[in-house]
């Protein structure tokens, strides 16, 4: 169809790859928010769910801790899990971004805006 363009065919071809990596870098953006990580501390005593965004979602903590002489361990196993949770989103969300840019011949540690 651009036989014969020249640059012009070449700037067309970059532009629809472009369009196709926005469509994509959109539905991940989507997919982000389904996909679940869970952080844990504490051995499993404190686990935290988020999603791949960051977005907490849930909290699981053993009754066993709960003891009011240990409040302040408890909530820094709370803070602990959190944190971990968040960081197991952040790797997730980059583990995907790798695969779509990898996916679209960039270099798979391409470090795009989300």
């Amino acid at each position: 169809m651009f036989k014969g363009l020249g640059a012009m065919g070449d700037m067309a071809k970059m532009m629809k790859a472009a369009q196709e990596m926005q469509q994509k870098m959109a539905a991940l953006q989507e997919e982000m928010h389904s996909l679940m990580v869970e952080g844990q501390s504490g051995a499993g005593l404190v686990k935290a769910t988020c999603t791949a965004k960051g977005e907490l979602k849930g909290l699981d903590i053993d009754p066993s801790i709960f003891n009011s002489d240990d409040k302040e361990v408890v909530e820094d196993l709370i803070l602990a899990a959190i944190k971990d949770a968040q960081q197991k989103a952040s790797a997730r969300a980059q583990e995907e971004m790798g695969k779509l840019t990898e996916g679209m011949g960039l270099p798979k540690d391409m470090k795009l805006p989300f």
